[in-house]
């Protein structure tokens, strides 16, 4: 597989079929999709936000064509990305699953500070939005913030956590 960086979008030069499945290694946005793609047809594929941060493995879309991906390391797939599947002449884009999560509205610059750092620092997934932070209803994260006397409301909402240095941890 070729590959090169563009910009702020991943640009990855190749789809392969690998066997009989094509992988795409490669993500567009609709203004980078390359020329030969601006007439294929299109479909897209709903995922959660743990499918869109593993960047390896099968995927099927809305309307059945399976595919693979071969993504970089640390890359998460947003809403509205574009899959290329050349062999398929199709565009697959990302649609973001609504998913259970737990919407914190800190008060002051102060509890957005304190919040979001216990929250980093326990490791637990966060997004921050205009109106506060979003954790994912996962193990742990109701207790923590239980614990931290923090209010919090539940929602439905696509979620998209903030990345973090590939292979950190604390030593």
């Amino acid at each position: 597989m070729c590959c090169r960086w563009r910009s702020a979008t991943f640009f990855f030069e190749v789809s392969e079929v690998a066997g009989d499945v094509m992988v795409v290694d490669r993500i567009d946005s609709e203004r980078t999709l390359p020329p030969r793609a601006r007439d294929y047809a299109r479909d897209t594929v709903t995922l959660g936000w743990e499918d869109r941060t593993h960047v390896h493995g099968r995927r099927r879309p809305d309307g059945g064509v399976e595919f693979g991906l071969s993504l970089p390391r640390g890359t998460v797939v947003r809403g509205g990305d574009c899959l290329v599947l050349d062999g398929a002449r199709l565009v697959v884009s990302v649609v973001e699953r609504a998913e259970p999560a737990f919407v914190i509205e800190p008060q002051s610059a102060q509890e957005w500070a304190r919040f979001a750092y216990h929250i980093g620092n326990r490791h637990q997934p966060m997004m921050v939005i205009d109106r506060g932070l979003v954790c994912p209803d996962v193990p742990g994260v109701e207790q923590l913030l239980r614990q931290l006397k923090v209010l919090y409301s539940r929602e439905r909402l696509p979620f998209t956590p903030i990345g973090g240095p590939a292979g950190h941890h604390h030593g």
